[in-house]
């Protein structure tokens, strides 16, 4: 089950990575290959779930287990002392482990069917899925413009 969630994040990050990238930061110029019209055929909000590893959870695990040890140190005697160390260091470093346990974010992303505007040739359509922006919703028929940035990457803004 690890290695599929492990495989299927794997293939996100990889073909979503340049999708992060796509917007460009404020008051920057962003050279623009081309820019192509047309009409929404059809938007569909959908969501993508990443998990996102505590990469200090060792680190966490450790100092918990250091902590309990030197808790379970101060009980007991002789030998009694040594098992109510060992017992801390134990329960120490479970407790700190179950508390650094990974957390799933989830992306938010909307996937669009365009129909590019045409003129004395077939219209073709193009299917895109980008970042959801709550200033910016997509409905069916709505005029967009996709611009094909330099970097490779496609945005779609709509038309006004």
């Amino acid at each position: 089950m690890k290695s599929l969630l492990l495989t299927s994040l794997t293939l996100f990050t990889f073909f979503f990575s340049n999708l992060a990238n796509a917007d460009y930061d404020r008051n920057k110029a962003v050279p623009v290959e081309q820019v192509l019209f047309g009409t929404v055929i059809s938007a569909r909000n959908v969501s993508q779930e990443e998990l996102i590893q505590d990469k200090n959870s060792g680190w966490k695990t450790f100092g918990g287990a250091l902590i309990g040890g030197a808790i379970g140190n101060q009980f007991g005697g002789g030998s009694g002392r040594d098992i109510a160390t060992v017992l801390g260091a134990v329960i120490g470093g479970k407790m700190a482990n179950n508390r650094s346990q990974d957390k799933t974010v989830v992306i938010h992303l909307v996937e669009l069917m365009i129909e590019v505007d045409c003129a004395e040739q077939q219209c073709q359509q193009y299917m895109v899925i980008q970042d959801y922006d709550s200033q910016m919703v997509f409905h069916h028929q709505d005029a967009v413009r996709m611009v094909y940035l330099a970097n490779g990457n496609v945005r779609i803004d709509k038309q006004f």
